[in-house]
């Protein structure tokens, strides 16, 4: 009509005047085109100017040389040129997102996730009316979602998880009425969840785990009719499931883990949720049977109900589940302990499709059925330990040729394990402990070539250890203790166990020399020999396992004299040779492995003199009693002293000249004990004890003003640290070549001399490599007349492990090995302090800030200025801190027992380390804004192990993750993350609330000793 209109026009009127007139309309045209245009080019350069670093070339095209079309992650519409999707994921981005994006009118998708982007999320977003989905997860951003999205009304998919987002989850997304999908997961996004959300009848996919919610699941979320996702696990939610939940037929994955959430599952489950794929409900409190009706459900792949309070039987009619993948029933109440338990298992051989069957801490009984060989060919994982369960292990379990791993430790099976288990070639875990089970191990078991775990502990096996084990070359892990077994070791045995770092064969009956190839292995850390019948001298090539750090070969026959070679093993920290028939003089070398803290020697034939260096000055770190030949070492070892042999009568004169010494000594001595005396009491109101009395003799003597002239008059130049208790500068004390720190106390607070002679009191007691070395100190008085008091200890050049895990420069950088070592160092000194010293040792105050770095990286545990001796009887009787009114420690890492006036204890100090572990791990400090109304970093942490994992983890972890990718496999990749998780898991041990249930010290230390093992051997990921 309109073309016909100008036709008509241009034929009756001036044909100039036409012209002009579409000349006009079409540059009016171009002119608001090109306008559109360059609003989007000035709008692109205007967010690239708030963006910071991220990869090699991310957004180098960006720039006047190119069409901003053509610009890396524009997308532009064909018609118009204008921009139409912007997608830079995954270019490792900084900066924040300029509020200049809402001038791109013509958006449609905009994906800016698994950057570094901070700030709030910009309220011009509410511009773009075009707008259908919102990409920002795996980012930094804060503050609340801006309410100017309901403006975006034809937005499908707004996905935000893991920022740091705050709020509550907004009620508003109700008139949104296109949500298809809403993912707000790992944030701290507070409150309930809105019921408003029910409102949205498009929306398939809810997903708010891991945030702080709480309150109920709320009854109107029925009305989201086409719901099919609705992942809510990780909270605090409460209650029970709402009945009118199980009116959404549409859903297909249900996630609710870890909340507390109660009640029990309806009987008709499968009208319910017809087309239900995953329901995982795991750590929460629910109770009651398994309903019969799920069986009824074809399309499950995924049952997982673990730590709940289930009880009754397991239905036997599961083996309808086609599709079943995954069954995950432990720590419930699961059977009675009688026969008939297991009945299921049968059933579950229609299953053929599952791959993880997991039943272990319930109270299932009856014998172990043979139709567990009948289970799907797929079958990766199976765990079934800590229960009632008779009966022996069936040969057609060599049927199951795809496991991965099997655990049955802590049952009641006897009988041979099985000749057919040889044809399990990819199993890599195999742990049947604390069985019944007997007979010989069968040679079979040496064809599992990928084994990387054996552990058949605490059985009755008999007869020779086998040869064939030489196969299983990735051996990591080899425990055959508390069993029958004799004969001597095979030749050639461990020198084909290159990864291993545990080997237990200890309470056995071996006999014979040990082999040679035992000091071939390298990557060995812990050695367990003790109480067989080995006999022969120690090999001295086993001085070549240098990660050695705990050895037990006491309660044997060995003979000859301790290999000089043990000298060198540098990490060794607990050597026990008593109870053999060890000869001839202790090794001097033993003095120089400095991170030895415990040496038994007792019940041998030793003679000689007992060095006085090392371990050897530690009375509680080293015994020797029944070696009737020693002589000489340390006073308070009380041994008589190593005469030679003279002849009589230069004894005769020399004991004449000793008594006349002895009287002169007494005479003169009593003169300066009444000098001294009348000087202490002038002096006593002006000086307190000295403090190099309080750290006992050996130490270095200097005054103030040889600290002064170390210091340069203690220059800022020189000024390394400081807080509320003093600074710390550095020096050079002209004694010595290497720099020092020098501790100067600030004696205007009050707490300081309490704390000066309590860490002196502490220093004088240890001495281990991860704690911090002391000098020497001084109690003197400055050039003013004020009182002086400084600590002097070693200086360490890397500083504190606050600022590498807090200053994010690129110089400052811990890779996963680096934290796990300085994790295992400060383990160690905790071990060191609660068990190793005379009088055990609380240090109350671990944090990073007081955890120093050598310049080989290796920590070092510092500040022990609230630390407490707790005696074995304060300990029994509850008095490790008579001031416990006071909180003593950092707030964040103080235990909470702490807070209700509990005492000092050991446990006090482990949940400040597990704390430690959680900061750097995740790269949060306790006292991080996001961790309030009852969310703390140990629930943070918690509540992601381990399918959410990834999210938690310290930003700077996921990069070398990253920027490994392709150097290593997949399968690599996947056991790193193994490994993290593992760090983790001991992270939240060891913080548990309440004291009893955290984690031992040592347990702590051979978790991480495995996990650092595995990593190493398994990936090489250095």
């Amino acid at each position: 009509m309109g073309n016909s209109c100008l036709e008509n026009f241009c034929c009756k009127n001036n044909f100039l005047l036409c012209t002009v007139i579409l000349s006009l309309v079409s540059g009016s045209l171009k002119f608001a085109l090109a306008l559109g245009n360059e609003t989007d080019r000035l709008a692109l350069l205007s967010l690239k100017d708030q963006l910071v670093g991220g990869s090699p070339d991310a957004l180098n095209s960006w720039n006047s040389s190119l069409h901003f079309c053509e610009w890396q992650g524009v997308i532009c519409g064909r018609r118009h040129q204008r921009v139409i999707a912007l997608n830079l994921s995954g270019l490792r981005l900084s900066g924040s997102i300029s509020p200049s994006i809402g001038n791109l009118t013509f958006l449609r998708g905009i994906n800016l996730s698994w950057n570094r982007l901070q700030g709030n999320i910009p309220k011009e977003l509410g511009r773009l009316r075009r707008l259908r989905a919102l990409y920002l997860y795996i980012n930094r951003l804060q503050g609340q979602i801006p309410v100017e999205i309901t403006n975006c009304s034809n937005l499908q998919i707004i996905i935000l998880n893991t920022n740091r987002l705050t709020g509550g989850v907004p009620s508003w997304f109700g008139l949104m009425p296109w949500l298809v999908r809403l993912s707000l997961a790992v944030n701290r996004f507070t409150g309930s969840i809105p019921a408003a959300l029910g409102n949205i009848s498009s929306l398939n996919h809810i997903t708010l785990a891991i945030n702080h919610l709480e309150g109920r699941i709320p009854e109107a979320l029925s009305r989201a009719s086409n719901l099919k996702f609705l992942l809510l696990g990780k909270n605090n939610l409460s209650g029970t499931i709402p009945p009118s939940l199980y009116n959404l037929s549409s859903m297909e994955f249900m996630d609710m883990h870890m909340n507390k959430l109660s009640g029990n599952l309806v009987p008709e489950i499968d009208i319910a949720f017809p087309n239900l794929q995953v329901f995982v409900i795991g750590d929460n409190r629910f109770t009651g049977t398994i309903p019969r009706s799920i069986a009824n459900i074809s399309s499950l792949q995924q049952f997982d109900i673990y730590s709940n309070g289930f009880s009754g039987s397991v239905p036997d009619n599961l083996g309808n589940l086609n599709n079943l993948q995954l069954l995950v029933l432990d720590y419930n109440n699961l059977g009675s302990g009688k026969a008939g338990d297991l009945d299921f298992i049968s059933s579950l051989s229609n299953c053929s499709l599952l791959e993880t069957l997991v039943i272990h801490k319930n109270r299932f009984g009856g014998r172990l059925p043979d139709s567990i060989a009948n289970l799907s060919i797929r079958l990766r994982v199976l765990y079934m330990g800590e229960n009632q369960i008779t009966g022996s292990l069936p040969e057609g379990i060599g049927n199951l040729v795809n496991l991965n791993d099997i655990n049955m430790g802590n049952l009641f099976l006897t009988g041979n394990i099985p000749v057919s288990m040889g044809k399990l070639q990819n199993l890599e875990g195999l742990s049947l402990p604390s069985n019944y089970l007997s007979g010989k191990i069968p040679s079979s078991v040496g064809n599992l070539s990928r084994l990387s775990k054996l552990d058949l502990s605490n059985n009755n096996f008999e007869g020779r250890i086998l040869q064939s084990l030489a196969n299983c070359d990735r051996m990591e892990q080899l425990d055959l203790s508390q069993n029958k077994l004799n004969g001597s070791i095979p030749n050639q045995l461990f020198g084909a166990f290159k990864s291993l770092f545990y080997l237990n064969l200890s309470h056995n009956s071996f006999t014979g020399l040990l082999p040679l190839d035992l000091g071939n292995l390298k990557n060995l850390v812990q050695l367990f020999l003790d109480n067989n019948k080995f006999f022969g001298e120690i090999p001295s090539n086993l001085g070549q396992s240098s990660g050695l750090r705990i050895l037990y070969m006491q309660g044997n026959s060995f003979q000859g004299s301790i290999p000089t070679s043990f000298g060198s093993l540098r990490s060794l920290e607990i050597l026990d040779f008593s109870s053999n028939n060890l000869s001839g003089n202790i090794p001097l070398e033993l003095e120089t492995l400095r991170f030895l803290v415990s040496l038994n020697l007792s019940f041998n034939q030793l003679e000689g003199e007992v060095p006085k260096q090392g371990v050897f000055k530690n009375v509680s770190g080293f015994s020797f009693m029944g070696n009737k030949k020693l002589c000489g070492g340390i006073l308070q070892l009380e041994l008589p002293k190593c005469f030679d042999k003279e002849p009589k009568k230069r004894a005769n004169v020399l004991s004449t000249k000793v008594i006349t010494m002895i009287i002169l000594s007494v005479l003169i001595a009593s003169f300066l004990a009444v000098f001294l005396v009348n000087l202490c009491w002038k002096r006593r109101s002006r000086m307190e004890l000295n403090p190099v009395a309080l750290l006992g003799d050996g130490y270095l003597r200097v005054s103030y003003k040889e600290l002064l002239q170390a210091t340069g008059s203690f220059a800022s130049s020189n000024l390394i640290g400081g807080g509320a208790f003093g600074s710390v500068y550095k020096g050079v004390l002209h004694q010595q070549e290497k720099p020092v720190a020098v501790k100067v106390l600030n004696l205007q607070n009050h707490r300081v001399a309490q704390s000066f002679m309590a860490e002196c009191k502490v220093l004088r007691k240890v001495r281990h490599r991860n704690i911090v070395k002391v000098i020497t100190s001084c109690s003197s008085i400055d050039y003013r007349g004020n009182d002086f008091k400084a600590l002097v200890f070693e200086f360490m050049p890397n500083g504190s492990l606050e600022s590498w895990l807090h200053e994010h420069s690129e110089s400052k950088y811990l890779n996963f090995v680096q934290r796990l070592e300085i994790a295992i160092d400060v383990a160690n000194a905790i071990d060191y302090l609660q068990h190793d010293c005379e009088t055990m040792i609380v240090h109350r105050d671990l944090k990073p800030t007081n955890v120093l770095l050598d310049d080989e990286m290796v920590a070092h545990v510092s500040d022990f200025g609230l630390s407490r001796l707790v005696s074995s009887h304060s300990r029994n009787m509850g008095m490790g801190d008579t001031n416990s009114s006071l909180i003593k420690g950092t707030i964040g890492y103080v235990a909470p027992e702490y807070g209700m006036g509990g005492v000092a204890s050991p446990e006090g100090d482990i949940y400040s380390y597990g704390i430690l572990l959680l900061e750097m791990i995740t790269g949060r400090r306790p006292t991080d804004g996001m961790f309030h109304n009852g969310l703390s970093l140990h629930s943070f942490c918690k509540m992601a192990l381990p399918e959410q994992f990834k999210e938690i983890i310290d930003f700077r972890l996921l990069e070398q993750m990253g920027e490994d990718m392709e150097r290593i496999s997949r399968q690599q990749e996947a056991k790193i993350l193994e490994c993290l998780v593992s760090f983790t898991k001991i992270g939240v041990a060891c913080s548990a609330e309440v004291p009893a249930e955290r984690m031992r010290i040592k347990d702590a230390i051979t978790g991480l000793e495995a996990t650092k093992a595995r990593l190493i051997h398994r990936t090489g990921h250095m």
